[in-house]
């Protein structure tokens, strides 16, 4: 379902509400938080502007990346948007589920101290699966009230690895999810990656501008080397730190993960739109605009129609969806 014209951010997948609607929400404008900063595809702009006036929801500013670079120059266009200055930022994917808000800005709470400080925060989900599809980050002394200093990053491990620092108990996934202050953030790019700060500043200073929408100069921002923040910063410096939080996180990265976090019926069966099941037990279904899906006898089903499109697949094998793209691409 999720397509270059429409990504997964824009779907309705875990509630009316699209993801990228109920990532706004998750931060509403007023007293704690200020209006969002969107850093976006070009190619979605007027969708953005849609979902978010559909949530009453208003940026105040809608970045409109001329290519993608990775999280670490996307970032910095925010932090320059944002002004640069002492503000904290926090930054968000849009395309994650929280369940547990208010655990999330209790963490958010618990990090400011140390954000203010001049501290890189990050936020550890708390596993409980060895998942071998997340970073994970080793969980060190505490240096603030439920504030840890990062021991290390821990790329994507074999299972048995998983396993290992999930019966340990000090290690966290690494959700993607960060809190720091624009300058600090701005200043070590300048420290680690000096030519991504340097085209960042320049596609910004060479921006066009439309009311909220911010352009920056395609040929500048080309320059930049393309990096993940992690690479590009948190791996490197030396005042890392994270807050680890059960909030019932998901990126939702497959459609087994979805299930998991899916209201089912009493037999287990997660259905969205026009759907008969009969006698049919712990499935997945989706069924589009004007379609029908019917399943009998069945059970541990993955079942997708969409468009013209009909996927259908066991329980526990949804990131073999990448092979049938590989295919379909051949």
């Amino acid at each position: 379902m999720s397509r270059p014209e429409m990504p997964k951010q824009m779907l309705s997948l875990t509630a009316e509400e699209t993801m990228l609607q109920l990532t706004a929400k998750r931060t509403p404008t007023g007293e704690r938080f200020a209006a969002p900063i969107i850093v976006a595809n070009a190619l979605h702009a007027d969708m953005i502007d849609e979902q978010l006036g559909a949530v009453e929801a208003r940026a105040q500013a809608v970045i409109l990346e001329p290519m993608g670079r990775n999280t670490a120059p996307a970032i910095a266009l925010a932090a320059l948007a944002a002004g640069g200055g002492s503000d904290p930022l926090l930054v968000m994917p849009s395309d994650h589920v929280i369940a547990d808000v208010p655990a999330f800005h209790a963490a958010i709470h618990a990090a400011l101290p140390k954000v203010e400080e001049g501290w890189l925060v990050t936020f550890g989900i708390t596993p409980d699966v060895p998942e071998t599809g997340y970073g994970y980050i080793k969980v060190g002394e505490p240096i603030g009230e439920g504030v840890h200093k990062v021991e290390r990053f821990v790329e994507k491990p074999q299972r048995e690895v998983a396993e290992a620092m999930l019966a340990s108990g000090d290690h966290a996934w690494n959700g993607g999810i960060f809190l720091f202050r624009a300058d600090v953030y701005l200043d070590a790019l300048a420290s680690f990656a000096p030519d991504m700060l340097a085209a960042a500043q320049s596609a910004m200073d060479r921006a066009v501008r439309e009311g909220v929408r911010i352009l920056p100069d395609a040929t500048e921002f080309a320059r930049s080397p393309a990096d993940s923040i992690d690479y590009a910063v948190m791996e490197k410096a030396d005042r890392v730190a994270v807050v680890p939080v059960s909030m019932g996180w998901s990126d939702v990265g497959s459609w087994d993960a979805l299930h998991a976090i899916s209201d089912c019926d009493i037999h287990g069966n997660a259905c969205r739109g026009d759907v008969v099941a009969i006698d049919t037990a712990d499935c997945l279904v989706r069924a589009g605009k004007d379609k029908r899906v019917a399943l009998v006898g069945v059970s541990d089903l993955i079942v997708v129609a969409d468009g013209d499109d009909i996927l259908i697949l066991p329980r526990g094998r949804s990131q073999d969806v990448k092979r049938i793209l590989e295919a379909m691409k051949k």
